[in-house]
Order: structure tokens, then sequence, then C-alpha cells
């Protein structure tokens, strides 16, 4: 297959999680991801990093994403709501119709613990950006960094809902469930010393 064709990332992805799923993250290696890709291993480098990257493909497109939504919204809109909103949005753009692959991917990640601090990583990386766009809108340093953590707290739980076997109701919908949840909780008692 010529190595110019634009869908060469995606399809550097679709082979690793293949490989992955067949031999194990450890065992596979960049040759074999891009052979069975029908591509070179250059072609491979000038897409990743490493094999890891493979699974962390839409980190920076999802982060622009939410940013941007949330940059977008009203500026009346409080900094929870704006955050979640922009998630959603996200979440039908971007997750809905890649439910399949973010499953394999999301399998992947939980069996390795060097993936799962990767993604950590990726997630706390999300974490400062969403807070400081809602800073940037005039929230306070503190609440910026509450409501954008709270947020992707309840993004992640609903993300592992929506990759769980059998699972069909949508992101968007789980992530509204994940927000009453944590609303539930916040507006409990607190525990008083």
């Amino acid at each position: 297959m010529p190595r110019w064709k634009p869908d060469a990332a995606e399809r550097l992805q679709a082979a690793a999680l293949e490989l992955f799923d067949e031999q194990g993250f450890e065992s596979t290696t960049v040759a074999e991801i891009a052979q069975r890709a029908g591509l070179t291993q250059r072609t491979f480098f000038n897409h990743f990093t490493d094999k890891r990257e493979v699974l962390f493909i839409l980190s920076s497109e999802i982060q622009r994403a939410v940013v941007g939504e949330i940059a977008a919204c009203d500026d009346a809109v409080p900094p929870l709501d704006a955050v979640v909103r922009a998630l959603e949005v996200v979440a039908d753009g971007l997750f809905e119709e890649r439910r399949a692959v973010a499953t394999r991917r999301h399998a992947v990640i939980a069996a390795n613990p060097e993936l799962q601090e990767r993604e950590l990583g990726k997630n706390a990386a999300l974490t400062d950006a969403i807070a400081a766009e809602l800073h940037a809108r005039g929230c306070d340093p503190d609440t910026a960094f509450l409501a954008a953590g709270t947020a992707v707290l309840a993004q992640q739980a609903a993300f592992q809902r929506w990759t769980r076997p059998g699972e069909t109701r949508t992101l968007r919908h789980l992530l509204s469930e994940a927000v009453r949840s944590l609303g539930t909780i916040v507006s409990e008692d607190p525990v008083t010393s």
C-alpha cells in the first residue's frame, strides 16, 4: 500500500490493537505493527514516538476539542456545567463512532500498569488544560481546578462503564449519570472533625 495514504495513523492503530489482542502489548514490536498495517517503520515513527502512543492517538485532539468547547461556552454558564457540556460534545463527536476501538484500547491499557500510568498522565494533562481555560474565563484557580478534576473524574467513571461488555448507553448518557452521582455524594452531609 502506498505510504502517502491519509489514514496511516488509523491503520497503524488498528494493526497495533490486533497484535496487542493476539500476542499482548509487551510482545508486540513496532516492526510488526508497521508490517501488519502495510507501512514502514519510518512511517510509524512519523506518527508516533513509540508503540505506547498508538493507544493515545486522540489525546491531543480531545484536549483541543474540550478546551475549545469551554472557550466557546457562554461566560454565564457555571464552570462545572461548562466542562461537562464540553465533554458531552466531545463524547458525541469523537467517541461514539469509535466505541469498538475504544473498548479494545481500554482493555489493553487495563492489562498494563505502565499504560495505566500513561493514561493517568494524559488525564492529568487534560485536567490542567481545562483548569487553565476556566481560569482564563475568570474562574479563580482553586474553583477551576476542582471543576476540571470533578468533570474529568466523572468522564473516567462514565468511560469505564461505556467500555463494559453489553453496555449500550451512550457515553453522553453515562457522563450525565456520573455527574448526578457526584452531585449526590457532594450534597451528603460532610463528616465533621
